[in-house]
This record gives C-alpha cells, structure tokens and sequence, in this order.
C-alpha cells in the first residue's frame, strides 16, 4: 500500500471487488459467455480509476485485443504431483519484492505440462502463469495468467473440482488467458511465467498484446 492516498486505496479494494463479481458472474463457457465476459472487462479497463491504464491511454481506448474464440483452448486435466520438489521465488521486480509459491501440482495439457503454484502468505492462493510460442510476436513477451486468484482472477480460465472429487479434474479455458498489468505499461512490476511453464507450442486464445503499451 505505499504511496496510495486514502482515495487510492479505496478505489483499488473497489476495482478489486468488481474484477472478482465479473469472474464470478459472467466467466463461463461458451462463445457468448466469453464475449460477455470481454464486453465487461473493456468497460472496467475504460472506466475505473484503478485500472491498469494510464489516463493517456484510456483516452484512445477502444477494447483489449483478443483471439477469437476456440471451443478447443478449453481442456480438463488431470492433476498430478509437481515434478520438482520445493517452492519458487519470484522477484515481481516492484514494491513486492521477492514473492514465493509453493507448487500444488502438475497439469498436462495438449500444449505441454504446467504447474499450478500456491502464493504462499497471508490471503494466499492458486497462482497460474504461462507463456507460450505466441509470445513475443503476438502476445505478451512475459508470457499471460490463467489465473491469479488472490487479485479476484476466480473461474473463467482455471476451474476446480468439487471437494472430494477424484481424481482431482482441473478444466483450463485458455479463451480466458489475460495479460499481466506490467504488459500496458511500466507503472506496473508483475510475477511472470517462470521456466516450467513456457511451452513451445503456441496457443492462439485469450488475449493478444496489447498495441498501445507504454
């Protein structure tokens, strides 16, 4: 919270909140779902004060580029046990400094394995970078989230298995891939997709560079 006004940190719990409602409330499957969804964030990223863009950039907003929509980047997975023992820190390079995770397990999906990471300390939770063979030419160089569910990021792109279910099916909807902020401009200092989680193979769903970055 360093360096935020009283005002700042209020607007930011709120955009918090409304990032959470509309994973909550419009993130399902299908192309209609997904344009909602779209429709929605445009309209959060244009308007509220906390967003990821600058006010210069707001200014010649006209919509978050994206792939079409692909009924085929949405697969379920089985999820095993991670390949490697021991957790990973991450230098987010801004003021969180060094941030670790713990690994919850491994996901095999038809572009290559991932793993899904934990954010360890207090309000921590699932935590889903990648970067695929899209990147650098058409998506963001640093690679995009599946999910960072302590930021709100719930369903949509990762959804879990009811508890007790077994085995542990995990569905990822690649159609739901989103940017990190620092990928709009150099305000923001983001955890990016260590080496476990790029894969060679492209997968052209979700969000595209955005053409506007500052």
């Amino acid at each position: 919270m360093s360096g935020r006004s009283p005002r700042e940190a209020l607007e930011l719990a709120d955009f918090r909140a409304r990032v959470a409602g509309l994973y909550l409330e419009c993130a399902g499957e299908g192309a209609d779902a997904v344009a909602e969804f779209r429709s929605r964030r445009d309209r959060l990223f244009a308007e509220h004060p906390s967003s990821a863009l600058t006010a210069e950039q707001k200014a010649g907003f006209e919509g978050l580029p994206y792939f079409p929509h692909d009924p085929a980047a949405r697969v379920t997975c089985e999820l095993g046990p991670p390949d490697r023992d021991g957790g990973l820190a991450i230098d987010s390079g801004g003021e969180d400094g060094v941030v670790r995770y713990a690994r919850v397990g491994r996901l095999e999906t038809p572009w290559g394995g991932l793993t899904l990471f934990w954010t360890e300390g207090y309000g921590g939770n699932l935590f889903l970078p990648f970067r695929d063979a899209t990147a650098p030419a058409e998506t963001y160089g640093a690679g995009r989230y599946l999910t960072d569910a302590i930021k709100g990021t719930f369903a949509g792109g990762l959804e879990v298995p009811s508890p007790g279910a077994d085995p542990l099916a995990v569905t990822l909807d690649f159609n739901y891939a989103y940017n990190p902020s620092c990928a709009y401009n150099s305000r923001w200092a983001c955890p990016l997709a260590p080496p476990e989680n790029r894969l060679d193979e492209p997968i052209r769903a979700g969000e595209l560079k955005f053409p506007g970055a500052a």
